[in-house]
């Protein structure tokens, strides 16, 4: 009598470790994953992802550099805003500095996909961005200027925001970044390199 109800227990098991199980256990699979949207997207034509900026975008420029323009794809449908910071997070050990800020841009329009090349040197730019200081203190682009000897990396970090950022145009990057905590729904990065 013992053997015959020991029978289906044996049966079961050997069921559920060959991968046949009953409905109840199938119902417990969760479902395949979804696909994620696109990824937001930073570009440029001024120089490849991880490659050489070219002088024209940097301090060794004449008279001046310029901003490179920049192209960007795949933002979240909740974007409300867009924010670019460029800076250079290897040391400066002449300046005492560890991570440079070249360029502090904010409230880009939801719309916006792309920047132009030479954006001016005003606080508040016409679309209704606004750039805040760099490491010289101007509410403008600031090329790559690193002391002469081994190349930089220079990072350009786009981010997309659920909100518009309430910001003076002297705001800082450590103002910045406050702002943003807890409101970036995307990011994307562009890497260039610039020794002198």
């Amino acid at each position: 009598m013992r053997i015959t109800a020991v029978r289906p227990l044996i049966t079961l098991v050997f069921l559920l470790a060959a991968g046949i199980c009953p409905a109840a256990a199938q119902q417990a699979t969760p479902p395949p994953a979804a696909s994620p949207g696109p990824q937001l997207k930073l570009m440029t034509p001024a120089f490849s992802d991880g490659g050489d900026i070219p002088v024209k975008y940097t301090c060794a420029a004449k008279p001046s550099a310029v901003s490179p323009a920049f192209q960007w794809t795949g933002a979240p449908k909740e974007t409300a805003s867009f924010t670019l910071i460029f800076h250079d997070p290897d040391n400066h050990p002449n300046k005492g500095m560890f991570d440079v800020t070249h360029w502090l841009l904010w409230n880009l329009p939801a719309t916006a996909a792309q920047l132009p090349e030479g954006v001016p040197a005003n606080a508040k730019l016409e679309d209704g961005a606004i750039q805040g200081k760099n490491v010289r203190g101007e509410n403008a682009y600031r090329g790559p200027c690193p002391p002469p000897g081994k190349p930089h990396h220079y990072t350009f970090e786009l981010y997309a925001l659920d909100q518009k950022l309430d910001l003076a145009p002297d705001a800082t990057r450590a103002d910045l970044l406050k702002a943003m905590d807890g409101h970036i729904i995307a990011k994307a990065v562009y890497i260039g390199f610039f020794h002198q």
